[in-house]
């Protein structure tokens, strides 16, 4: 095991304690920096190609992003050294944290052209030496995400991840096989090896597709085993990527951890900023912490942890010094995030021109088809706020509950199984996350609203006391704003806040006045037939269909509430129906 030194604070703290005690025949030598490392990343593209949307226009944008990342990459090399690094050899790798891509009407682009898709693309021409693994890189299944990483033509990123097993997923072991998904990876910069290792979150199976995917929980033992291999290969700068959902998960992981140098965070969409760091309009009043945070590994020594605001708002910039041993012994003053500008911004910066042509504009052109095509028009602003959708009732989480029971009880009869009587939409698979206003609902919106490729699905004979364990679920971490809070249709229910998580749902009752729950207590009665997502059904966000039999109906939520409403509704969304605020599907008490 290497000798660790920590970042240069420290360092300097120890150097005057050293000459205040014992005078300055016995200064402590600063070590020297041999190699400087540039560390350029981001996370959570999420398929947001164009720009940061409404109002933000002349910011992010992957067209943009490429051009900042080759003036960075340039700059870590060929560009005048800053007075804190004027020795030592220089380096750059540039590596992304994971959720490359999202379900939406940007990739649903993609999926129109097939591979390579638009994100690889952008991607590919940014050119990174490795990539996370997200969870929304499952989305659409294993299958997309192995034509999405078989679509790189110019590079070949090593997609990293050690918890994650292959072995019954054929297309994703073959990529295993061929060295273009791995536990960890070597890049040589500059005649130094830099070890990148990878890891997902654990929670994999509850938030996304991962299908036959193996997913081991103890992230901090399979990591440290990839340190261990990295290191009996003579590899002493060792970086880990990794997709945990949020920061302070990372600390975490860290003070499990030795020998490993750098964390680059994903999931969690921090800002990290120093004072004068320009930022996004907005991103002022959230900054999470400095930029690098420093985590304290289980040999209490300093990690720094750096992620970033995702959407390719910004570049992450991390300049870590390292001496002749592989220590961590300073950060570059010239560390923190780079934002994406364009416009009349002072750091604006031209797109790049391939990545404009072959990237961004074709995603444009999908978009504006979409947004020309007109499916209904509401009499009432419809509430797709994620805060809202994740914790209370909506118009909109109403209408998207309906439309899957009206779209699975007009195919029931075609699949062989009963109507449903009932149907749940978590609030996390509504994705807007804006109020719709009253006016023309597109396509584009419904896109925007349901873009995963969840089937709408039938589960029939589920017991009452099972149908209240699925409540409870459902409402067992709203105060966490949890994607898993139910909107629902065929019924209504009553549920008290200040009751324990498994304890919550007081009353439920269907539409026809047939009594559920009663005081907190199951009614005795007929089994339900339930219409959901296949995501849920499957056990996603920890719904307990307790591996029921359930059927697809060939249609996905998106499709489901585009039938519903030009068939259903007649392209008529109105205000009694839909009222601002729901119509009091959901109460909650306390």
């Amino acid at each position: 095991m290497k000798r660790r030194v920590v970042l240069t604070m420290l360092v300097t703290v120890l150097v005057i304690s050293s000459l205040m005690i014992a005078g300055p025949a016995s200064a402590v030598r600063e070590p020297q920096v041999t190699f400087w490392l540039t560390v350029l990343h981001n996370n959570d593209g999420e398929s947001d190609l164009i720009d940061l949307g409404a109002g933000l226009e002349d910011f992010g944008g992957a067209a943009r992003f490429k051009t900042v990342v080759d003036s960075l990459r340039a700059e870590a090399i060929t560009g005048p050294r800053p007075p804190d690094q004027r020795k030592g050899k220089r380096g750059v790798i540039t590596v992304s944290s994971g959720d490359n891509f999202l379900p939406g009407p940007e990739f649903n682009a993609s999926l129109d052209k097939g591979v390579p898709f638009y994100d690889t693309f952008a991607m590919d021409f940014i050119g990174y030496d490795a990539v996370a693994i997200g969870n929304h890189d499952f989305d659409f299944g294993p299958d997309v995400l192995a034509d999405f990483i078989s679509g790189y033509e110019r590079t070949s990123p090593t997609y990293l991840s050690a918890n994650l097993i292959f072995d019954d997923e054929a297309r994703l072991l073959e990529l295993m096989l061929m060295g273009r998904i791995a536990k960890s990876t070597v890049v040589k910069e500059r005649g130094e090896l830099i070890g990148l290792i990878g890891a997902t979150t654990p929670m994999l199976r509850y938030i996304s597709s991962p299908r036959n995917v193996g997913i081991i929980d103890d992230v901090a033992a399979v990591v440290q085993a990839e340190v261990a291999k990295l290191e009996r290969q003579g590899v002493n700068k060792i970086v880990l990527i990794s997709h945990l959902q949020t920061i302070e998960e990372d600390i975490e992981l860290v003070s499990y951890l030795e020998g490993v140098d750098v964390v680059v965070a994903g999931g969690g969409d921090e800002v990290l900023a120093n004072p004068g760091d320009l930022l996004i309009p907005g991103h002022e009043s959230v900054v999470y912490g400095p930029y690098p945070m420093v985590a304290t590994d289980s040999d209490g020594r300093a990690v720094p942890v750096v992620t970033t605001a995702g959407s390719y708002a910004y570049v992450g910039r991390l300049v870590v010094g390292f001496d002749r041993h592989g220590n961590v012994v300073a950060t570059g003053h010239n560390s923190g995030p780079v934002r994406v500008a364009g416009g009349d911004n002072p750091d604006a910066v031209k797109p790049d021109p391939m990545v404009q042509a072959l990237v961004v504009d074709p995603v444009v052109a999908a978009l504006a088809a979409l947004a020309d095509n007109v499916l209904a028009v509401s009499e009432v602003p419809l509430n797709g706020l994620r805060t809202d959708v994740r914790t209370v009732e909506t118009n909109l989480g109403n209408l998207m509950a309906d439309s899957m029971l009206w779209q699975a009880t007009q195919l029931a009869p075609m699949f062989g199984v009963p109507a449903p009587d009932v149907a749940l939409q978590n609030g996390g698979g509504i994705r807007n996350a804006n109020v719709i206003p009253a006016g023309p609902v597109t396509e584009l919106d419904t896109f925007a609203i349901a873009p995963f490729s969840n089937f709408v699905s039938v589960v029939s004979g589920i017991p009452r006391d099972q149908f209240k364990l699925i409540l409870e679920n459902a409402v067992s971490r709203v105060e966490f704003g949890d994607g898993r809070f139910a909107q629902v249709a065929g019924f209504s229910f009553v549920w008290d806040a200040a009751q324990p998580a498994g304890s919550r749902v007081r009353e439920a009752m269907l539409d026809d006045g047939t009594i559920l729950v009663a005081g907190g207590a199951v009614v005795a009665g007929d089994p339900l037939t339930i219409a959901t997502i296949d995501f849920l059904a499957r056990g996603g966000d920890q719904y307990p269909y307790m591996d029921a039999p359930f059927t697809t109906i060939g249609v996905t939520y998106q499709q489901g509430l585009e039938n519903y409403l030009v068939d259903g509704l007649g392209g008529q969304i109105t205000a009694v129906d839909y009222p601002d605020g729901g119509e009091g599907r959901i109460t909650r008490l306390n």
